[in-house]
């Protein structure tokens, strides 16, 4: 049920344990029963309705908050979820204790983040394939010959090859990054390849979900029609 998407296995389980999931329109019982590709699995109207309850939320990240569980006196930006910093303030406010991060992003760095109930969108963001990012990244040095050529495909991390990435020079002292791949704190080591210090990175998209106009603290649910 996980590997097709139709939600996390600690929710298949549960599902499973309610009586709200069918193989070919057969009741499934038993933890662990075994699917062959052809056959189709549904949720019951329990279940369904459950997954239409679960909120995602979309918030800009300011400096400072971390992605997860508060460390060394940081704030995490789940806690940024409050009636206050709502941006459109017709959206209810999550239960923040049911909100888990879909994949990370550094403290020092702002920008989109995504805190979720849904497994299935946890699954889609921090699963095996990785969905495409965007960054803005300003710098302080100097762009020499061929530092644009690397960036885009050349550099290796940890003794391992970078898969080529889009780059492109928007000011004198501001790139925009695309990347297929997240190793960790990969832009700020990138550049620091070419001798370049990162002063400023924000993520401004995940897949097709861009930050837009949502201003540093605020947050957003995902619309109904949003998709990654």
């Amino acid at each position: 049920m996980a590997e097709r998407g139709l939600c996390s296995r600690r929710e298949a389980d549960r599902y499973i344990e309610m009586g709200e999931v069918k193989v070919d329109g057969a009741v499934v019982s038993v933890l662990g029963t075994r699917v062959w590709p052809h056959q189709k699995i549904t949720l019951g109207p329990k279940a369904v309705h459950r997954q239409a309850g679960l909120a995602t939320v979309v918030i800009n990240k300011p400096p400072g908050y971390v992605s997860g569980l508060p460390e060394k006196g940081y704030p995490s930006a789940v806690m940024l979820v409050n009636r206050g910093n709502r941006q459109n303030k017709r959206n209810p406010v999550p239960n923040r204790k049911g909100l888990a991060p879909a994949g990370r992003l550094d403290i020092d760095s702002t920008g989109l983040i995504v805190f979720t109930q849904d497994g299935r969108i946890a699954r889609q963001l921090v699963g095996d394939h990785y969905m495409e990012k965007e960054y803005l990244v300003r710098f302080e040095g100097k762009i020499g010959p061929g530092s644009l050529g690397l960036l885009r495909h050349g550099l290796s991390l940890d003794q391992k090859k970078l898969k080529p990435s889009d780059v492109v020079m928007l000011k004198d002292n501001l790139l925009r990054f695309t990347l297929t791949e997240g190793r960790k704190r990969q832009i700020r080591r990138m550049c620091a390849l070419v001798g370049l210090q990162v002063t400023g990175l924000k993520r401004i998209r995940i897949g097709r979900v861009r930050l837009g106009n949502l201003k540093p603290g605020q947050w957003r649910l995902l619309g109904r029609n949003e998709r990654f």
